[in-house]
C-alpha cells in the first residue's frame, strides 16, 4: 500500500522520522528497479535507480559529523551504496541491487530501532543552539 504524505504531514515529522521515510523510499525504488530490469524495461529501471541515488545523496548531505565516528562510518556506507547503485544502473545487474538492498535493510532496521527507543543524549541547551544555527544557515 502506497502512503501519500502531504506537505503539512511532512513538516510535522522530526528529522529522524524523515530519514526513516527516505530509507523506505530508497528501498522501494530499488525494489521497483529490480522488477523493471526483470521485465526488460531498462529506461524505467534507470529512473528508479536514479531516484534511489538521489535519496542516498540527500541522506549523505544530512549527516551530522559532530556525532563522531558513527557519522564517518555512515558516510562510508552511503558512499558504498551510491557507488553500487551507479554500478547496478550501468550494468542493470539485479544481484548488485540486492546487495544494496541488504545493506540498506540493515541500516533501516538499526535506524528504526533507535527511533523507537528514542534515547536522545544530547542536552536540550545544545539542541536549541544547533536548531537556531540550522534555522539561520537556511537563509544564508
Amino acid at each position: 500500500m502506497t502512503q501519500i504524505l502531504t506537505n503539512e504531514a511532512i513538516h510535522k515529522k522530526s528529522p529522524q522520522e524523515i530519514t526513516a521515510l527516505l530509507y523506505e523510499a530508497c528501498y522501494t525504488n530499488l525494489e521497483k528497479a529490480i522488477k523493471e530490469i526483470e521485465n526488460k524495461q531498462f529506461i524505467e529501471a534507470n529512473i528508479y535507480l536514479q531516484k534511489a541515488s538521489d535519496i542516498i545523496e540527500r541522506l549523505g548531505a544530512g549527516i551530522n559529523y559532530e556525532a563522531g565516528i558513527i557519522a564517518d562510518q555512515l558516510d562510508s556506507l552511503y558512499n558504498y551504496i551510491a557507488d553500487k547503485i551507479i554500478e547496478a544502473n550501468y550494468s542493470k545487474n539485479i544481484e548488485v541491487i540486492r546487495e544494496v538492498l541488504q545493506v540498506l535493510s540493515e541500516i533501516m532496521t538499526s535506524w528504526n530501532q533507535a527511533l523507537r527507543k528514542n534515547t536522545d543524549t544530547q542536552p536540550k541547551v545544545i539542541k536549541r543552539k544547533v536548531s537556531v544555527y540550522d534555522k539561520m544557515s537556511i537563509y544564508e
